[in-house]
């Protein structure tokens, strides 16, 4: 951060989280009609969607989506990224679907990714495993899309992998990652691969930024969707450029398309250096009101990847615990932060039984501290539960007996006690 003495403008917490919703499309009304443009345009606002395997409700992308706008389904995803090729998969900080039209943006991030695999992998390549990967690239490019379960010895894993897979799977996710190859669709959610030609749009296919428009297009992007950024965030936020280089282009806009400023901290405390859209004066004085029901977000919702980010504006800490031995869980396997307006409530454990009797099954309810369990708050939690439960099919709504969750309901007025279902 520059040590410029000139005095920054304060901009006050509840502004400065105010700013974020509505970046990540969170301060618009969610009951608004999604058509296919308008999902598009949700998708290239957010800059990308998290791809995860766990569905413990519903997959993060859609869950996400949702989050959004309740008028949002699954098969809508599906046609932009499958039929359209409007969107396509590859890597930020994770798995993500991205907006087709930034593919040129991630030529560059390949290169770096060949390097960086290259090195990481050393091990399996002196394992003699290298001379696949040529031949996983030429079979493809003769029969067409094919799944990893194609390759290898009827899909047993092999030793020096990465991940312990076979060498077909791994020279696949390297060829994916360094962009020889590209995702086609999903199929039980297993990668479907084929060449880029034939999965991406030639004008994007095409286009070659230089390192510069690289450089200048994954900061201003990020900082679109960040508002508020240190240049360590705008480095951050697509998981390519190197803080140097984010530093350096911090640098050479500030007072022509970026200005500094200080964001107040939840809490109080000492206001926090950061960069802004040169246009920030002009947002603030139209800053929108979040709509005020109760959010149940995803684990991965790119509102709360930034967990340092997440407490210093929202005084909200969070951790997933999918990795947590179960004794050692503070709250769940699955947990969802409870976004309510502009702040966050609490936490909720909840699940899609499709084993078993098909219900939406919510065993705990954890409130942050001084956040009351009103009968109007009570309502809201129960009318996103609602939601979600038809968002994902679920049969039923189940409250386990222990839950606060359960008592919530009938503090709302709900019929429904302890343990029943509807």
């Amino acid at each position: 951060m520059s040590t410029s003495s000139v005095a920054r403008p304060v901009i006050s917490n509840r502004a400065a989280r105010r700013l974020l919703l509505e970046a990540q499309g969170l301060a618009t009304d969610p009951a608004r009609k999604l058509d296919g443009p308008g999902l598009l345009r949700l998708v290239e606002d957010l800059g990308y969607v998290q791809v995860d395997s766990i569905n413990t409700v519903e997959r993060a992308h859609h869950h996400i989506l949702f989050s959004r706008n309740q008028t949002y389904r699954q098969p809508q995803l599906a046609r932009l990224l499958e039929r359209e090729a409007a969107l396509f998969e590859n890597w930020t900080h994770d798995a993500a679907i991205i907006p087709s039209r930034f593919y040129p943006f991630w030529r560059p991030r390949f290169e770096r990714e060949r390097t960086r695999l290259t090195e990481r992998w050393q091990k399996f390549r002196r394992a003699g495993f290298e001379s696949c990967f040529d031949k996983v690239l030429a079979r493809i490019a003769r029969d067409g899309p094919l799944m990893a379960r194609d390759f290898g010895e009827d899909g047993k894993k092999g030793s020096g992998g990465w991940w312990d897979w076979h060498p077909e799977k791994t020279a696949l996710e390297f060829l994916w990652r360094t962009g020889a190859l590209a995702v086609a669709r999903r199929e039980a959610f297993q990668k479907v691969y084929d060449l880029p030609e034939r999965v991406i749009p030639a004008q994007h296919l095409a286009a070659r930024p230089d390192h510069e428009a690289f450089v200048d297009w994954k900061c201003r992007s990020a900082l679109a969707r960040l508002r508020l950024a240190t240049w360590g965030e705008l480095a951050a936020f697509w998981g390519t450029l190197t803080p140097a280089e984010a530093k350096a282009w911090c640098e050479r806009e500030l007072g022509r398309s970026i200005l500094q400023v200080a964001v107040a901290p939840a809490g109080g405390g000492k206001p926090r250096p950061a960069f802004a859209p040169i246009d920030l004066p002009e947002r603030l004085a139209d800053l929108p009101e979040p709509p005020p029901r109760i959010r149940a977000l995803n684990p991965f919702d790119p509102l709360i990847r930034d967990r340092a980010r997440l407490e210093r504006l929202f005084g909200f800490h969070y951790r997933i615990e999918v990795f947590v031995p179960a004794a050692k869980r503070r709250y769940g396997y699955y947990v969802f932060p409870l976004l309510e307006g502009d702040r966050f409530i609490g936490r909720l454990d909840m699940k899609h039984d499709r084993q078993g009797d098909g219900a939406l099954r919510v065993s705990g309810l954890w409130l942050e501290p001084k956040v009351r369990m009103t009968r109007g708050r009570a309502g809201r939690l129960t009318a996103e539960l609602k939601r979600i439960q038809r968002f994902v099919g679920a049969e039923s709504l189940d409250f386990d007996p222990q839950s606060e969750a359960a008592a919530a309901a009938v503090r709302a007025g709900d019929r429904m006690t302890p343990g029943q279902r509807r």
